[in-house]
């Protein structure tokens, strides 16, 4: 598969979804849709397709975003210096759309590389494992549990 970012991809997007992945947006806490998701899958960007996380991968940091301990391809994600809201942080971006995703942590489980990934749910599209080979991503499948 091929990712990229199109006018056609941006236009579609939720207005929520428009202010996080465009304009460095962040949900309120709690309130995104994948938060307490626990379904089997991968979690790809919102508007390039590019796979980011498994779920195999998620935990619950309590923190009211879904966390994860690393990405399914670490190509496909960006860390850059973030130094917004009087602080310094580390900004993950997805490679293909550039698409804001959310922070990274060193704050994470010891046990699973001591990272915490956290990303906006309006930033991802989940797809369940079982829609995985037909959607085009059946190469995943071996990362993911269930």
């Amino acid at each position: 598969m091929t990712y990229s970012k199109s006018e056609e991809a941006v236009a579609k997007l939720s207005p929520e979804a428009f202010r996080v992945t465009q304009q460095n947006g962040t949900e309120r806490p709690f309130t995104g849709k994948y938060d307490k998701h626990s379904k089997v899958g991968i979690y790809v960007d919102i508007v390039s397709g590019e796979p980011l996380f498994a779920s195999s991968d998620k935990f619950d940091s309590g923190c009211g975003w879904p966390s994860f301990s690393k990405p399914i391809v670490h190509e496909h994600v960006i860390e850059l210096k973030d130094q917004t809201l009087g602080m310094v942080r580390t900004e993950v971006r997805s490679k293909f759309a550039d698409s804001h995703l959310g922070h990274v942590f060193p704050d994470g489980p010891p046990e699973r590389g001591g990272l915490r990934y956290c990303i906006n749910s309006a930033s991802l599209r989940f797809i369940a494992k079982e829609d995985m080979q037909s959607e085009g991503y059946g190469e995943f499948i071996d990362q993911v549990e269930g």
